[in-house]
C-alpha cells in the first residue's frame, strides 16, 4: 500500500447517482490497484460511508473472483435471510440456472452477478456451486427494491433467474466462495470505512492522535488483508481490528459532532452497517480464540 497516496490526498471523487458509472470513474482515478489499495485508496475518496461501503465490498469480490472484470459486480447468496445451503432454492443444471435471490448489492448497478445455486445430485447432501450471469441476458431479471434508511445512497434489488445460461467457476460453492467471503467482506469494508473516517479527520482536523490511531487500524487492516480468509489466526488478527475500532467510536462521534454537520449525519444514518455481520463475526471470533488463546 503506497501509504504518502493516502496521507497526502485531499481531494474526492463526486457522488454520482448511477453507481456503475462512479465506480468506473474511481477505478480510472484510481488506475491499476490491489484490491486493498482498492479499498483504502477508494474509501478515502467517497462522499457517504454507503460508497465507501460499496466500494469495501467491490474489494472483497476481487479477492474472491480475481478475473472479476474491470466492473461493477455483485454476489447473490441469500435467500429468506439465510446462507444454509439446504434453504436455498436456487439451482444449477447442465449450465443453467433457475432460482430467486432476495437481495442484491447495487444489483440494478451491477454488470455481472456471482450466483451460490444448488447443484448436487438428488438424493445427495446438499451442496452449492457458483456461477457468473450478467444482467440483460435472457432468464436474467433484476428488480429494484426501494431504498432503505440505512446508506440510502446504495442501491438494492431482487433477482429472478429462469433457467439463464451462466459460468461455472471452479471449486465449492461454498468453502471456496460463500464462506470465506464473510471474512473477506468484514476485512475490505473495515478498510474502506475506516480510510472514509481518516479522510474526513484529514479533512475536519480532527484531533491529531485520533488521525493516527484511525491510521494505525488501517496498518493493521493491511496485514490481516494478507491472511488466507480460512485462517483461524487471521480470524484473531480481525477481531483485535473491530475491538479497535469499536474502542475509537466515542472519539469519533465527539470529532463529528465538532466537525461539519453533513459528515455527522451521514455517519449517523449509515454506522449501523458495521454491526450487521456482528453475530457471525463473534461466533467466528470465538471459534478461532479457542483455538488459539
Amino acid at each position: 500500500m503506497p501509504w504518502q497516496n493516502l496521507l497526502n490526498r485531499r481531494d474526492r471523487v463526486p457522488a454520482n447517482p448511477d453507481l456503475a458509472e462512479g465506480f468506473a470513474t474511481l477505478l480510472h482515478q484510481l488506475g491499476a490497484v490491489t484490491p486493498f489499495e482498492l479499498a483504502v485508496a477508494g474509501g478515502r475518496l467517497m462522499t457517504s460511508p454507503g460508497l465507501a461501503f460499496l466500494v469495501g465490498y467491490q474489494a472483497a469480490l476481487r479477492m474472491l473472483w480475481p478475473s472479476a472484470p474491470l466492473s461493477l459486480g455483485a454476489l447473490c447468496a441469500t435467500e429468506q435471510r439465510s446462507l444454509r445451503a439446504a434453504d436455498m432454492q436456487t439451482r444449477l443444471t447442465d449450465l443453467r440456472v433457475s432460482g430467486r435471490k432476495d437481495f442484491v448489492t447495487a444489483g440494478d448497478a451491477a454488470d455481472w452477478l456471482l450466483i451460490a445455486a444448488r447443484s448436487e445430485q438428488p438424493g445427495e447432501e446438499p451442496r452449492l456451486s457458483l456461477v457468473v450471469v450478467y444482467p440483460g441476458e435472457p432468464g436474467v431479471r433484476l428488480e429494484k427494491l426501494p431504498a432503505i434508511p440505512l446508506m440510502p445512497d446504495i442501491s438494492h434489488g431482487r433477482l429472478f433467474l429462469d433457467n439463464a445460461q451462466c459460468e461455472l467457476l471452479a471449486g465449492d460453492g461454498w468453502d471456496a466462495y460463500v464462506k470465506p467471503f464473510r471474512t473477506l467482506e468484514d476485512v475490505y469494508v473495515l478498510s474502506a470505512m475506516t480510510a472514509w473516517l481518516l479522510g474526513i479527520g484529514q479533512d475536519s482536523d480532527w484531533p491529531q492522535t485520533l488521525q493516527l490511531r484511525l491510521l494505525a487500524l488501517l496498518a493493521g487492516c493491511a496485514e490481516v488483508s494478507r491472511q488466507a480468509p480460512n485462517n483461524t489466526a487471521g480470524h484473531v488478527l480481525l477481531g483485535g481490528l473491530f475491538a479497535q475500532f469499536d474502542g475509537l467510536k466515542a472519539e469519533v462521534h465527539q470529532a463529528l459532532a465538532d466537525g461539519p454537520q453533513h459528515w455527522a449525519a451521514m455517519w449517523q444514518r449509515d454506522q449501523a452497517v458495521m454491526d450487521l455481520a456482528a453475530g457471525a463475526r463473534e461466533k467466528r471470533l470465538a471459534k478461532a480464540l479457542n483455538m488459539h488463546l
